[in-house]
């Protein structure tokens, strides 16, 4: 649990306020809870946990089917733990059939997750924006979307359930084939559709008119970028920008990791003088020491203060 994490209203009962509001929202994708903070901390309301990043940040894998259901649903509930905004995870395909799917639900909601997104790939799925896709027939597509809403509403009815397709870039797909299967889905309970992978504003444009719910987009990969204003005259709920974290993670992890190598310790000294004058450059403050040390003169005997003193190192403030 978040230290100091408060508030009643779960977190599926929030972000449906949010969507209340009718405005398009961004959700930018974290991997972690570290990445989650810094999203938070930088005002964003609601956050998005990528299943791309979770693989290829805990397995060093690609999204290819490989990681599981317990590694998945851990990292959930770390990233839900660590913030106040509410999150939507990547469910993959559910991790088998309807009946796999029921247990994925009960797992993401225990998690603490706001809603999850389950597609019709055929297992073992991959990323929505990599060639060599496949999708399940319509009726078993159908039959985990009612298994799924099915769970959620005897354990929590404000819990998010998306439904994505794949059939717009699957093997012998088409766009009417994925608006068909969307129109399907919210017919069987999901409450927001998600077509994945269109390749243009005119697709986006035609699966917003066509589809009968409110629908989410995946502002990545193949698909083109839009601003608040273009989402909002087109309708569009709700987008995700899943690997923009990744992405930057990625390259300036690198770049640092070439600096040491050509550079060896005084690289290091660089990025300590670089980073003193950014707003969150102050790893210990970030991380919340200073509320590590609240919570000691709060709860603790007052001799639990006298290990601060005469000590070397980040030196957490005394509030009181």
């Amino acid at each position: 649990m978040r230290l100091g994490q408060g508030g009643t209203a779960g977190p599926g009962t929030r972000l449906r306020a949010m969507l209340a509001t009718r405005r398009p929202l961004v959700l930018p994708g974290c991997y972690n809870a570290l990445t989650a903070r810094i999203l938070e901390s930088a005002g964003h309301e609601a956050l998005y946990m990528t299943g791309y990043g979770t693989s290829l940040s805990l397995l060093g894998l690609p999204d290819a089917g490989l990681i599981t259901l317990t590694e998945m649903a851990l990292n959930a509930r770390l990233i839900a733990s660590a913030v106040r905004a509410p999150v939507i995870a990547d469910a993959d395909t559910g991790f088998g059939n309807a009946v796999n799917m029921v247990r994925t639900v009960e797992e993401y909601i225990r998690a603490g997750l706001a809603g999850m997104h389950v597609e019709d790939q055929v297992a073992p799925k991959r990323c929505g924006h990599v060639a060599g896709r496949e999708v399940i027939g319509r009726e078993e597509a159908v039959g985990k979307i009612r298994a799924a809403d099915a769970t959620r509403r005897n354990l929590d009815p404000d819990f998010l359930l998306i439904a994505r397709t794949d059939a717009r870039g699957a093997h012998g797909g088409s766009l009417d084939e994925a608006i068909a299967r969307a129109n399907l889905f919210l017919e069987a309970g999901a409450d927001l559709a998600f077509v994945e992978g269109p390749a243009s504003k005119a697709e986006i444009g035609e699966i917003c008119r066509r589809v009968n719910g409110p629908v989410l987009y995946n502002q990545t990969g193949i698909s083109p970028r839009l601003g608040e204003a273009e989402m909002a005259e087109l309708g569009i709920a709700i987008t995700i920008l899943p690997g923009a974290v990744l992405r930057q993670t990625i390259m300036a992890v690198h770049d640092l990791a070439v600096a040491l190598k050509e550079q060896g310790a005084l690289a290091e000294a660089e990025v300590d003088a670089r980073t003193k004058t950014h707003p969150r450059g102050n790893v210990h403050l970030f991380a919340g020491f200073d509320r590590i040390r609240a919570l000691e003169a709060e709860f603790m005997p007052a001799e639990s203060q006298e290990k601060y003193q005469g000590t070397l190192g980040h030196m957490p403030e005394a509030k009181g």
